[in-house]
């Protein structure tokens, strides 16, 4: 293993992790924004509550991801120096619209929001999140503008062999960008809406199981109360209206992102032509989609394929709209590049042992050509079950089957993996490049990954740093999840202390006023404290 392989190992591990918390956190956002927007329009109590429950779990998952993505920047500098040099003039200003003004505002309005509860107006108070909310979003934007450069460079020239920016907003509004903006939040949506789904599906299960729901003979639910322990009439609300709120999230997404997608596609046929052969294992020209090929799972060539299920016409429908239209294969666009970009890297030292080395321009075929599927088939399948959920919460309340309970849980991961092997599908699919070529640019903005890793780095380095990242993200994981088991099992009363003690006082933390006394004027009961609502 040469030192190239571990650092893409390390920025693998870290970038797919990251990616975790990245659509939960803009998706769940904007769920809490309107959650909030509807207590203070309406005033009832369980948009309160579910605005408390969820912003708690959002809170975890921003933190989490905050301290994730910091490591990202450091790479670029430590393990990828040459990558960092040859996109720098590019990626400054993207980079620093995220940092200083997307990142920034959203860092501030954040703790407003999270301190800001009884200290501020509702309507300001709930300006906070949305503020908080659409600059999360804005931070994407921004982020996609520097990735989809890479996938598609355009609005620079070459100086001195180094590509200078000369028009940002063709940066900014790079088609490639357009399309994967909204596939992406799209996606953010997917992953909010099985979250909601899935832990309201629990709590509405568990009012089954501990008998405080029953049903009657028609199968409509009937709603019972435990006060005591918080699990009153609204709570059954709070799990209800969730349910069926994730549900519809999780519908709609999957639309979206489909149409986004198809988009997506279409311009990846024109844009990197090989990568979407190789997620078809589309070896030879014709209009056939793939349904099912197998090979070896280490495949990197044609010979080591075969189509077994193959759909006339779909393949040009994906890149064209009809069926007709032949499509290039792997085996004619190899030609292709090897005309256009060479056969050999150039004998220059910094591609240091691969000086000279010859170019493989097929990707790995087993992660392309599952990454493609499972992104789409685990987004299937997370709409297919958000769509049965409505249907079974017609009569209010979910099944008591255990099993139906575990399956909508682990639901919740359906997403997220579709999420994460998109990503890695649009990343390992542009390989032999770190900056892919534009077909249709400027000539010469494109970089082979092998001429990206930082020179002044060794195997020992790399592999040292590696196991260091992994270790400390999965100690972050175990936190993260143990966080979230802990306040998803205590339902609304682990983000509302004060319904324990019959205390429903609005946007408390704790159940008392600021001064730390009892609302109605009787002895304190403990100090008021928003750390209660945050951590």
């Amino acid at each position: 293993m040469e030192a190239l392989d571990i650092a893409r190992w390390q920025f693998g591990i870290t970038t797919v992790y990251h990616f975790l918390m990245v659509p939960l956190t803009i998706g769940l956002g904007l769920v809490v924004a309107a959650l909030q927007t509807a207590w203070v329009r309406t005033g009832k109590e369980e948009y309160l509550r579910m605005t408390k429950f969820w912003g708690k779990l959002f809170l975890i998952n921003f933190i989490l991801g905050l301290a994730t993505g910091l490591v990202q920047e450091f790479q670029f500098g430590m393990a990828w120096s040459e990558y960092s040099r040859f996109v720098g003039d590019v990626f400054g200003a993207p980079l620093a619209l995220e940092s200083l003004l997307a990142f920034f505002t959203e860092s501030v309005f954040l703790g407003l929001w999270i301190f800001g509860w009884k200290r501020l107006p509702k309507k300001v108070h709930l300006a906070t999140i949305w503020i908080t909310t659409l600059a999360s979003m804005l931070s994407a934007y921004f982020i996609l503008a520097a990735n989809s450069w890479m996938q598609h460079p355009v609005g620079v020239e070459m100086v001195d062999g180094r590509p200078v920016m000369n028009d940002i907003w063709a940066v900014l509004t790079n088609n490639t960008l357009l399309v994967a903006f909204p596939h992406t939040i799209f996606g953010a949506f997917a992953v909010a809406g099985g979250f909601l789904l899935g832990i309201a599906w629990y709590h509405l299960w568990k009012r089954r199981r501990d008998g405080i729901d029953t049903v009657d003979d028609r199968g409509y639910v009937v709603v019972g109360e435990r006060p005591e322990t918080g699990r009153d009439k609204t709570d059954h609300a709070v799990w209800l209206r969730s349910l069926r709120i994730g549900a519809a999230v999780a519908v709609v997404a999957f639309a979206g992102v489909a149409v986004s997608g198809d988009l997506q596609g279409k311009l990846m046929f024109e844009q990197q032509p090989m990568k979407m052969a190789a997620a078809e294992a589309a070896c030879h020209d014709g209009t056939g989609f793939s349904v099912l090929s197998i090979g070896d799972p280490g495949a990197v060539n044609c010979e080591d394929v075969d189509t077994l299920i193959e759909i006339p016409g779909m393949l040009s429908f994906l890149a064209n709209g009809d069926f007709d239209t032949e499509i290039r294969g792997v085996n004619t666009l190899l030609e292709e590049y090897a005309d256009a970009y060479g056969t050999h890297l150039p004998d220059d030292e910094m591609y240091g042992t691969n000086a000279g080395a010859e170019i493989d321009y097929t990707p790995n075929f087993a992660v392309t050509y599952w990454g493609f599927r499972i992104m789409i088939g685990f987004g299937g399948i997370a709409a297919v079950a958000a769509a049965f959920a409505l249907w079974v919460v017609r009569k209010g309340t979910v099944p008591e089957s255990k099993w139906l309970m575990r399956l909508a849980v682990f639901g919740i991961l359906a997403p997220f993996g579709a999420n994460s092997a998109g990503w890695i599908f649009t990343e390992m699919g542009r390989q032999p490049f770190v900056v892919a070529p534009n077909p249709t640019g400027v000539d010469g903005v494109f970089m082979f990954t092998a001429a990206a890793v930082s020179p002044g780095v060794n195997i020992g380095e790399l592999l040292f740093s590696v196991s260091a990242f992994t270790l400390v993200y999965l100690a972050l994981l175990i936190v993260e999840v143990r966080l979230l088991f802990k306040f998803v099992r205590g339902g609304v009363p682990a983000a509302m202390p004060g319904l324990l003690h019959g205390d429903d006082d609005e946007g408390s933390s704790g159940g008392l006023d600021s001064a730390g006394g009892d609302p109605d004027g009787g002895p304190e009961k403990k100090k008021d404290d928003v750390l209660d609502f945050a951590y």
